[in-house]
């Protein structure tokens, strides 16, 4: 009988082995991120045919006709936008660990809610980005700055709108009178980094430019520590 328990324990062990080769086999090879994030040679897409449907003084929507790169063919409506600048407007003179921050709050009507957000803009034709966001900052806030700092660009949403995002810092701030456009209803006021991440925590913070930056900028200052 032992001999026999002894067969049937190694009999089982021997099996489990030969399923964990098989499972270790099916499973397919991870990259390492630092290979698996290099871009490859980027192929060119091909336009066949674009055609505009509406034309208005803040954007463009066309349908495009055209061959992906790889040769699939693809029909898309395309929101084509000047691009816009986000400001990260940071006063450090009481703390540069939990520095400042300058926040709005507006009602945004596509939201259907007030949100609040970091102060940001519409670029227009062939405006330099710095100097939009210089404009943006004075324009909703008062504030102006001494130091400007390039700190990030992205696509809010790059299935459908071609808009980018340029996110700057902004530092040695100088407050001064605010004076928004007709269409703005604009509340600002300073807030704690800190208290920028709970809201955000708590879902009090929304909006994706406000999300990105803020959360970009704790990872980074924090690696800084």
């Amino acid at each position: 009988m032992p001999k026999k328990k002894a067969a049937k324990a190694a009999a089982t062990q021997e099996s489990k082995a030969v399923k964990s080769k098989a499972k270790k086999a099916a499973r397919p090879k991870a990259k390492k991120a630092s290979k698996a994030l290099k871009p490859a040679i980027e192929e060119q897409e091909q336009m066949i045919s674009s055609e505009t449907l509406f034309e208005g003084p803040l954007f463009s929507v066309v349908h495009d006709k055209l061959l992906e790169p790889g040769g699939r063919a693809s029909e898309r409506d395309i929101i084509h936008h000047h691009g816009s600048v986000v400001i990260l407007a940071l006063d450090k003179t009481k703390s540069k660990r939990d520095p400042w921050i300058v926040m709005e709050r507006q009602y945004r009507h596509a939201a259907r809610q007030f949100l609040w957000e970091l102060p940001a803009g519409k670029l227009d034709r062939g405006e330099d980005a710095m100097a939009g966001a210089q404009r943006e900052l004075a324009e909703e806030t008062g504030y102006s700055a001494k130091k400007w700092k390039p700190f990030l660009v992205y696509y809010a949403s790059p299935g459908f709108l071609g808009e980018s995002m340029q996110v700057f810092t902004a530092e040695d701030l100088i407050a001064g009178a605010a004076h928004p456009e007709d269409d703005e209803q604009i509340d600002f006021r300073l807030v704690k980094l800190s208290e920028a991440l709970t809201m955000i925590e708590k879902g009090a913070i929304v909006d994706g430019k406000t999300l990105c930056t803020l959360l970009l900028y704790a990872r980074k200052f924090a690696k800084k520590r």
